[in-house]
């Protein structure tokens, strides 16, 4: 058994040098969150399991750490946007396996020059640490909302969600990683809208193409994956597996609705989330999409309540600019969806509460008003 190492350090140089030296000891770590208050990152270590705490001012032994099998690497918290965050255990070879898998995919000619810019505790941050200590990339340290000096000093990739691609001009990168929130219905053609959770070891699934030795499925409309860069289990529970199409036991049922057509993956949304209306189904994500492209819409969530007529009332949430877009809700969502789309209510808010990586939190959305 080993030790968990959580590492308290704020994005940068420092944070990438801690995360080295668990590495070449072999010593698996957690990446904390540097947003939440002391007290809340005390939570987190219980969460986790940790057995230590290193800070930028220095160690500490964690009372009541649970120590992890040798073949763990990191161990991280699942995004919690449908509930309580379960912790996650990803072993160093799958760690190594998406650093590999990813770089290969991206490399043209040069190796790839990263700017960090998304939170170490969610995979998608990390995973762009990773492929420095664990394969050949370079990283670029600065002002993570500073994309213009980034591409000055020579960074060549960098991975975002939807407010960071929204609200910069990235333009000038060989490469933008897409993740989290579903992305807009266009984007320039340097963005790739990845797919893929922290059960996946990062994205897995770039254009609606699986990556090298990945291989994704669907039954019963859910999408299922089998990878070298999958997780190993979860701390209090083993990693699912069902049967795939290929008779084999060993895939992976990730929990997202979709289907897989002539190699291509086609996301339709969380299966937990499917709203089921008058006798049809409605993803919140699609229509989430759709209305998304209405001008004066800035921002949007969709759930359902219980209702005695049509089992679940559709519910849209705006954030506007204070335009009345009722109609042109309801008549977007016909049009591309069908009738049975039209939201039965329309709110609007002042904001959407999201993880930080642009997810839907849907379990605040009921709180709204």
């Amino acid at each position: 058994m080993a030790r968990l190492i959580a590492l308290d350090f704020a994005l940068g140089l420092d944070l990438e040098l801690a995360i080295r030296d668990c590495v070449e000891r072999a010593n698996a770590f957690c990446v904390l969150d540097q947003r939440l208050s002391a007290r809340q990152r005390l939570e987190q270590l219980a969460q986790l399991g940790a057995t230590e705490h290193w800070t930028a001012t220095g160690r500490s032994t964690v009372d009541g750490g649970q120590p992890v099998d040798d073949e763990v690497g990191v161990v991280m918290l699942t995004s919690g946007s449908s509930g309580r965050p379960k912790a996650a255990l990803l072993s160093w070879s799958a760690l190594a396996s998406s650093a590999r898998i990813t770089q290969a995919s991206l490399r043209d000619g040069a190796d790839p020059v990263w700017f960090p810019v998304l939170p170490a505790n969610h995979i998608g941050g990390l995973a762009v640490i990773l492929r420095a200590v664990l394969d050949d990339a370079s990283l670029w340290w600065g002002d993570a909302t500073d994309f213009a000096a980034a591409l000055a000093h020579g960074a060549t990739h960098v991975a975002v969600v939807r407010p960071q691609l929204a609200r910069n001009d990235l333009s000038g990168f060989h490469s933008v990683l897409l993740g989290g929130a579903r992305p807009p219905e266009v984007t320039a053609s340097n963005v790739i809208s990845t797919w893929g959770m922290t059960e996946t070891g990062s994205g897995v699934v770039y254009n609606g193409l699986a990556l090298a030795d990945v291989d994704i499925a669907s039954a019963g409309g859910e999408i299922l994956v089998r990878s070298p860069t999958l997780f190993s289990a979860y701390r209090d529970a083993p990693r699912p597996q069902v049967v795939g199409p290929d008779g084999r036991d060993d895939w992976f049922p990730t929990g997202d609705g979709g289907v897989v057509v002539d190699g291509r993956l086609t996301v339709h949304g969380r299966l937990a989330y499917v709203l089921n209306t008058g006798g049809e189904k409605v993803w919140p994500e699609h229509l989430e999409a759709t209305i998304a492209t209405l001008p004066h819409v800035r921002d949007v969530a969709v759930t359902g309540v219980e209702d005695p007529e049509w089992g679940q009332r559709v519910i849209a949430f705006i954030v506007g600019d204070g335009t009345d877009v009722d109609q042109a809700i309801r008549s977007v969502a016909t049009e591309r969806i069908g009738p049975w789309a039209k939201p039965k209510e329309i709110r609007y808010v002042a904001a959407i509460p999201r993880t930080a990586s642009g997810k839907i939190r849907r379990a605040d959305l009921r709180y709204l008003h």
